[in-house]
């Protein structure tokens, strides 16, 4: 995270109390422009309390939700102007064509029609559905259904976008367009992107940073391998490595690389002990000595059991 980078949400002792239910216990957040911010947690955390919240949807028993500097409760109409939200269900005017939704939406917020077509055309050469413009929105797949809402929040040039479980019942094909989209967003259009979801991989491919929610209560935040390193506590780092070939001068030469402690074969693989993560440093090594990488795999950092070991344990 860049930290002169201006703070795009920011929440303060946000608190959502339903009854004696507390939804969402003193969330304080600070996600700077350009991020994607993962957000996880079972059913029932709090993500989906904290996003209307930050939406303005529902007010906050206590504390503050804010958007480049706006309150979402106080100025729900301005964080409306610069945040797209996609829900993990979208929907559209199933008689309307494609482009027809997107227009529709342009006007409703505003955009002269000349301006608004412009817009809808290259948004839907953008997200690969051009061929399918004039096709009406209740004939495509739940995977046409994102990458249309993808366009549809795109085309009022939001400055945040909040995804609720994109790529939920999608087919592998599309979860990767998906993926490639939201990379997208952030990178070239320096979009903030808040991405809720249970799906632990994908979150682990494109996000920077995550947030574990359990019981309404933040209980972990920050970069995949710094939340690894606080859970292993003194461990080594365990790094797998699947590549061929593998001779012994290979493995000298890992051995002798600045934060590999030992190289061990087993079962044809590699297992390397470390005090740092050195798997770039690794793939550029056996890849100079013409071995071809086919898996790498830091144990012991992956989100999964980062995010199973702070569940259980609270």
């Amino acid at each position: 995270m860049d930290e002169r980078s201006q703070v795009a949400i920011e929440t303060v002792d946000l608190t959502k109390r339903y009854g004696e239910l507390t939804a969402v216990d003193r969330l304080n957040l600070r996600i700077r422009e350009g991020e994607i911010f993962g957000l996880l947690g079972p059913n029932g955390a709090g993500k989906t309390t904290t996003i209307l919240m930050l939406l303005g949807l529902t007010e906050p028993t206590a504390g503050k939700a804010r958007v480049y500097g706006h309150d979402s409760t106080r100025d729900p109409l301005a964080v409306k102007r610069m945040v797209g939200y996609l829900p993990d269900n979208v929907g559209f005017y199933e008689e309307m064509t494609a482009m027809e939704n997107l227009l529709y939406t342009a006007d409703l917020n505003g955009i002269p029609k000349k301006e608004a077509l412009k817009r809808a055309e290259e948004l839907l050469s953008r997200v690969g559905l051009a061929d399918v413009a004039d096709k009406e929105a209740g004939k495509f797949s739940r995977g046409m259904k994102q990458r249309l809402g993808i366009a549809d929040m795109l085309i009022k040039q939001p400055r945040v976008v909040i995804l609720d479980e994109p790529t939920l019942g999608i087919d592998p094909d599309g979860v990767k367009q998906m993926l490639e989209l939201i990379v997208q967003m952030s990178k070239r259009d320096r979009i903030t992107v808040l991405l809720s979801s249970h799906l632990l991989q994908q979150v682990q491919q494109i996000c920077g940073r995550v947030g574990i929610f359990v019981k309404g209560r933040m209980v972990a935040e920050g970069p995949i391998e710094k939340l690894g390193q606080q859970i292993m506590g003194g461990e080594p780092i365990v790094i797998e490595v699947e590549a061929s070939p593998l001779d012994d001068q290979m493995i000298e030469a890992l051995q002798k690389m600045k934060g590999v402690a030992a190289v061990e074969k087993l079962e044809g693989n590699l297992v390397l002990r470390c005090n740092r993560d050195v798997r770039a440093d690794v793939v550029r090594r056996l890849v100079g000595a013409g071995a071809s990488v086919t898996q790498l795999r830091l144990r012991g950092h992956v989100l999964e059991e980062i995010y199973l070991r702070y569940f259980r344990e609270g």
